[in-house]
């Protein structure tokens, strides 16, 4: 797989060059394919991934997408395309990101979900599942806790016990809060496993247990979201 596959469009991935080292970032980049166990909640292991959504290997891929605008992911304030995850899963599926997009089948509302079956071999993923964030103008943090609230629904609907997780925010170009997106994904995950848990113990569900989630960061942007997983980690776990 190139380099450039690997590096782009990752979950909380760069910004332009001349903003790569803020609050949101560190000023040392993490290396390509380093991962970290940033702890646990329930039994599920919160494992930091610096890889891109077209490149990761789990069962399923989730990735994140503002409603459709024209030419969005190669705007101006979308990242370089070399950088870009969007613009490498569009690569990956031969355009038809965009085609879905383009056309209405996916409109993008927040929370809207669509599933995919990538051609073999176009992807690491065999499934990817894409999760809308509505009117990129109207988005806020909190919304990320509903988002990874039903990545995991729906992950655990499809049978899977891993999943990869991409929010693209900064691919699509919006300078989001890292370490507080991060954490707020890894609370909505787990609100979804323990209302699965609850519907088990009341035989009301047969699904498998979820037993790990990558979280996808950007090489600048790898040790502020594990620093937000880890704070999200230790909030949930005191309750």
């Amino acid at each position: 797989m190139k380099k450039s596959l690997l590096i782009a469009g990752l979950a909380f991935s760069t910004l332009t060059f001349a903003q790569t080292v803020t609050a949101n970032s560190s000023p040392t980049p993490a290396k390509i394919g380093t991962s970290k166990n940033w702890g646990s909640v329930d039994g599920i292991s919160m494992i930091g991934l610096v890889q891109g959504p077209s490149s990761a290997n789990a069962q399923l891929q989730v990735a994140c997408v503002f409603e459709y605008t024209d030419n969005d992911i190669h705007s101006a304030q979308a990242l370089p395309a070399n950088l870009n995850g969007l613009v490498h899963l569009d690569d990956a599926l031969k355009g038809e990101f965009t085609k879905i997009r383009q056309s209405g089948q996916f409109k993008g509302h927040a929370l809207e979900t669509i599933l995919i079956t990538p051609p073999a071999g176009s992807m690491s993923a065999k499934k990817l599942l894409l999760i809308g964030l509505g009117d990129r103008n109207n988005f806020t943090p909190e919304l990320m806790t509903s988002v990874g609230e039903v990545a995991a629904r729906e992950a655990m609907r499809l049978g899977v016990t891993n999943f990869a997780f991409a929010s693209d925010l900064k691919d699509a170009g919006i300078d989001s809060p890292t370490a507080l997106v991060a954490g707020n994904v890894v609370k909505g995950i787990t609100l979804a496993n323990r209302s699965e848990t609850y519907l088990k113990e009341h035989k009301l569900s047969t699904t498998k247990k979820l037993e790990k989630v990558y979280l996808l960061a950007g090489p600048s942007f790898f040790e502020v979201a594990g620093g937000g997983i880890k704070d999200a980690i230790a909030e949930i776990n005191k309750k």
